[in-house]
């Protein structure tokens, strides 16, 4: 089996999103900034978390995501599984025709097995756990959400006017209305 960036991406979001939901709902833009996960990328796995009911979703200023459930009952392989990240390590795919119709490799058991066993891994081990292990290392979670403020101790320079037309249409009018 190959996990790719899928399901690791969903699991670290995941985590990001775990250890700050206690400060109220946590934008996709604050999860991307600190993990470095492109956002239009947390948007689509977010979505199919979502419709897995691993998070909910609040709209509006002050908005953002939360778990759906407690921490200590969403699993690894819930993550996984919700974002479409297939946990097989056999060549067919589970459907044990890896040479063709109705005949299967002589390794396939082996592969099956070790599905049954990395599914049983990952269904062991919580998204709590890893909150846990995060805190246990010293991750810093800072006390209030990430709010870019409009106040700047910069000088506030105001736009230029110019009496000139801003589009052709308006450029037409005045060489004709002359």
């Amino acid at each position: 089996m190959r996990l790719t960036t899928k399901g690791r991406f969903a699991v670290t979001a995941m985590i990001d999103l775990a250890l700050r939901q206690n400060n109220g709902p946590v934008t996709l833009a604050a999860i991307s900034q600190r993990q470095q996960i492109s956002l239009s990328y947390l948007e689509q796995l977010f979505g199919k978390l979502r419709r897995h009911e691993l998070v909910e979703s609040t709209r509006g200023p002050g908005g953002g995501y939360t778990l759906g459930r407690k921490a200590a009952e969403i699993t690894v392989a819930d993550i996984i599984v919700s974002v479409d990240e297939p946990i097989d390590a056999t060549q067919c795919g589970g459907k044990e025709n890896c040479l063709g119709e109705g005949h299967r490799c002589m390794t396939h058991e082996l592969w099956a097995a070790l599905n049954a066993k990395m599914v049983d891994f990952l269904d062991s081990v919580s998204l709590q756990s890893l909150v846990d292990d995060q805190l246990a290392k010293g991750v810093v979670v800072e006390n209030a959400p990430m709010i870019k403020r409009a106040i700047s101790s910069a000088p506030v320079v105001k736009p230029i006017r110019v009496n000139a037309p801003n589009s052709v249409f308006a450029l037409g009018a005045t060489a004709f209305s002359k």
